[in-house]
């Protein structure tokens, strides 16, 4: 009954102790609360009511009640970490126990080998249990010995004999009231489909088993520890190990399970180094190892010694006592047939190529590669790094650039089972390496128009395809109306001075729920997306515009100046010091933003020499006359690009990339659109420019006041032609589809904008921090703006700083003119900003904001 329903069973237990049983009951009582003890409690407590079960076995005389309890015993003490005891118990069970029982007790020694990393012994043990269990017709642990024989496998890279066993468990638990037991089966479908590469269905499933959890009251470590797993492979480290260390927290405050804490410091390692915190994961790795030592987990003490070495390159070290180490802990994994021995040997060459030691590398990446034709997608990328670093070691950049094209179609094939924007975003920081590898092998070989390509083969890849739509899920769309409740009186309550802890406390739960149902999606479309072409590009260009893309290798932009049929490529500054002179520049337009601030007109206008000096060098000369699109990188978005001298007077767009603005370009807009004016609530200029502009489009749709509400105004912009937002902006560095435009019954954020089944063609957002992203991934944009790029609209004005609402009027109305006078959106705001009076608060604010797209 324990795991049918925890609390009820401990409750029963304790009752039939309190009743004076007789020595059999008391041992089945004390056994009872051992379990409980020992997988949701005090570990120690467990020991000490699984020794008095024994105890109590022992005067009732019944072999085969000794045996059970000796099995529970030994469970519990390989997890507090005294290996050699647990085994003794468990040797001793096997002889006192017989037939069914027997059977029971090999199949928890079979847990405890599939624990210590030894499944051999695990699969012999299942093995010799499952036909004893099934001839009795034990429903419950048959399904459990079956559960168990699944996981080995997964442990085992056999994932279509895990999925068959899965499969026959989950028949029988149908049959059963073990709620607990259920849960787990679903969880370990969960890890299934990770294994599979269905990660979106993972998440869902392991959602779904905690809900499960929660209900019944017991903890999750285990799951812990797999959405972890499976969050790090959607790009999400940070999340993972923030799981991970809260974990171990709740682990700690209950005296649990040792071997559960080793196995949650390994997943905290495995996390922090990819969340840009290689000592967090020396420290945890480190702990981990002395751990699973300890308990002689040999199989787990290889993965965590694996972890450890890639902490310590990352964070710097190379050595040949290094590459030994990487190259044991290769063997080690191999000899237990471990699908991560692909990754040590692919480290050890890393390390010795580092350290000049080409041969050395060649044996090692040489193993690693053989993984590139088979196995899950993760898998076969850790072979294609390996085959390209091979092919740069040698000297073959055609060898580096064709193991570079497979790798990256490899994780294509990969992000595209994604459907949240999002994960598909962050899912591209796998691919970095492969893609840096690439662009320098085409700056040796190839000549700027093969460095163009390589470039944009891994930027903004999220824009190249349609994005999945969030479906008509009514408790998604129930959630987005009660998170647009919450905030708005959370609004409120901030302008009125009231606290608001408890209202931010349901909104964030209320956000990770949204969250949690959107990274569900299933990707639909195929492939990896439109391939990008050079020639198409020039075509489109012509001899008028020019496209300026800024690769970065090695920490230093390349200024890749297309247009006029060739592309060109010059040299400019550091990135590091261009992003830094950015921040100078950002905190300018701040601060120029509130009237009395002219002294610092001149300061922000230096900055913008330097940013030029920086980020176009000898470009900057050769830009001629025309229009300009400038295409940066993720970490340059911020910059406001009117401000540089030579861009400041011309037609000036902005990409996130040129497979971007192509696509832009070729948009034909709605033979249909109607235009539509949204004025929010609470802007210090009241949205003045709305009701101007009513008079300018006499067949415009206008909300305003309590009009202007979110599902109105989603229903209003689907297919417009032209939309109009003048509303406060609100950029989430930390939760970028949360970024939001304040409307009259809360805010309406990037979530909601993603339903729309065609964003408008022509959208202006009159608004601050609306053209903000977070940079994610290897060089992907989250964001308002590039949310709606790939929904249908061609261009949008949008502003990267806080902006005076006031001074933003003039600015639109002259924007607006210029469109009703056939001018495209960057042609429009260069009039514009030429219109505005000359004072550094006008000048300011038509800096602050950019045209993107081409239309």
């Amino acid at each position: 009954m324990v795991f049918a329903d925890p609390g009820e069973a401990l409750a029963r237990a304790r009752a039939l102790l309190d009743a004076g049983p007789s020595p059999l009951d008391a041992s089945v009582a004390h056994q009872v609360i051992g379990i409980w003890q020992r997988d949701f409690g005090d570990l120690r407590l467990a020991l000490s009511h699984l020794r008095r079960a024994r105890q109590c076995a022992a005067r009732a005389d019944s072999a085969d009640r000794e045996a059970d309890v000796l099995a529970t015993l030994g469970v519990a003490l390989v997890h507090a970490g005294r290996t050699r005891e647990g085994l003794a118990a468990f040797e001793r069970g096997v002889a006192r126990g017989a037939g069914h029982t027997r059977a029971r007790v090999l199949y928890r020694r079979a847990y405890v080998w599939w624990v210590l990393g030894r499944h051999r012994e695990a699969l012999e043990d299942v093995r010799r249990a499952v036909p004893v269990l099934r001839q009795a017709d034990d429903v419950i642990w048959t399904a459990r010995a079956l559960t168990l024989r699944a996981t080995v496998h997964l442990a085992l890279g056999a994932v279509e004999r895990a999925e068959a066993d899965f499969t026959a468990a989950e028949a029988l638990w149908d049959t059963t009231g073990q709620e607990h037991d259920k849960a787990d089966a679903v969880e370990s479908r969960g890890l299934a489909a990770f294994r599979s590469g269905d990660v979106p269905a993972a998440l869902r499933l392991l959602d779904e088993a905690e809900e499960r959890y929660a209900r019944l009251g017991t903890p999750t470590f285990m799951l812990n520890i797999r959405r972890c797993e499976v969050l790090m492979a959607a790009g999400l480290a940070p999340e993972a190990l923030a799981e991970a260390d809260a974990a171990i927290r709740k682990l700690d405050g209950i005296g649990g399970q040792s071997t559960r804490k080793a196995e949650l410091l390994l997943a905290a390692a495995r996390a922090a180094r990819p969340a840009g915190d290689p000592h967090t994961a020396i420290a945890r790795a480190a702990l981990a190892v002395r751990l699973f030592a300890g308990q002689r987990r040999t199989w787990w003490e290889a993965h965590a010694r694996l972890v450890l070495i890639e902490a310590r390159h990352a964070a710097g070290r190379r050595s040949g006592r290094l590459v030994a180490d990487a190259a044991a802990v290769a063997g080690k994994l191999a000899s237990f047939g471990a699908p991560a021995a692909p990754e040590a040997s692919l480290l050890a060459g890393r390390i010795a190529l580092d350290l000049g030691w080409t041969a050395d590398a060649e044996r090692h990446l040489a193993v690693a590669a053989r993984s590139r034709h088979s196995g899950p997608p993760l898998a076969r990328l850790t072979g294609w790094s390996a085959q390209a670093l091979r092919a740069w070691a040698a000297g073959s950049n055609r060898g580096v650039l064709e193991a570079c094209r497979r790798g990256l179609d490899v994780l294509d094939d990969h992000r595209m089972t994604l459907g949240a924007s999002e994960l598909r975003a962050r899912a591209t920081e796998q691919g970095a390496e492969l893609a840096a590898l690439a662009q320098r092998a085409s700056l040796v070989s190839g000549g700027p128009r093969r460095l163009l390509v390589w470039s944009e083969r891994w930027r903004a890849t999220v824009l190249s395809t349609p994005p999945t739509r969030p479906p008509a899920d009514p408790e998604l769309l129930s959630g987005l109306t009660a998170f647009r409740e919450i905030a708005s009186r959370a609004e409120a309550a901030r302008r009125e001075g009231r606290p608001v802890p408890a209202l931010e406390r349901e909104q964030r739960r209320l956000e990770r729920g949204i969250r949690s149902r959107t990274l569900h999606m299933r990707g639909k479309a195929p492939g990896g997306g439109d391939r990008f072409d050079v020639g198409r590009l020039l075509e489109r260009l012509g001899d008028e515009v020019l496209l300026v893309e800024l690769a970065v290798l090695d920490g230093r932009v390349q200024v890749l100046l297309c247009g006029r049929g060739r592309v060109r490529r010059f040299e400019a500054g550091l990135l590091a010091e261009a992003e830094t002179e950015a921040e100078h520049v950002q905190a300018g337009l701040r601060r120029l933003a509130h009237p009395g601030a002219e002294a610092r007109l001149p300061v922000v206008e230096a900055a913008g020499r330097r940013l030029e000096e920086l980020l176009l060098g000898p470009a900057a000369a050769q830009l001629g006359g025309g229009p300009v699109v400038i295409v940066p990188p993720g970490r340059l978005h911020r910059v406001p690009w009117a401000l540089l001298p030579s861009l400041r007077e011309r037609v000036l767009s902005v990409s996130p990339s040129a497979g971007s603005w192509l696509r832009a370009r070729e948009t034909a807009p709605p033979p249909d659109g109607c235009h539509v004016l949204v004025r929010g609530p609470g802007l210090a200029s009241g949205g003045a420019e709305v009701p101007e502009l009513a008079g300018r489009y006499p067949c415009a749709t206008v909300l305003e006041e309590g009009g202007a509400r979110v599902p109105r105004v989603l229903e209003e912009l689907d297919g417009a032609a032209l939309a109009h937002i003048a509303a406060h902006g609100t950029f989430r560095a930390d939760s970028p589809l949360f970024s939001s435009l304040r409307m009259a019954d809360g805010p309406i954020v990037v979530h909601d904008f993603e339903r729309l089944a065609r964003s408008p063609y022509r959208i202006i957002l009159s608004c601050c921090d609306t053209a903000r992203f977070a940079s994610v991934g290897a060089d992907e944009l989250l964001g308002l703006v590039t949310a709606l790029l790939p929904l249908g609209t061609a261009g949008v004005v949008a502003c990267s700083a806080p902006v005076n609402d006031a001074a933003v009027v003039p600015l639109m109305l002259a924007l607006h003119k210029g469109l009703g006078a056939g001018l495209s959106l960057a042609e429009a705001l260069r009039d514009a900003r030429a219109a505005l009076p000359g004072d550094a608060l006008h000048q300011a604010t038509g800096w602050a904001f950019s045209a993107f797209g081409a239309a």
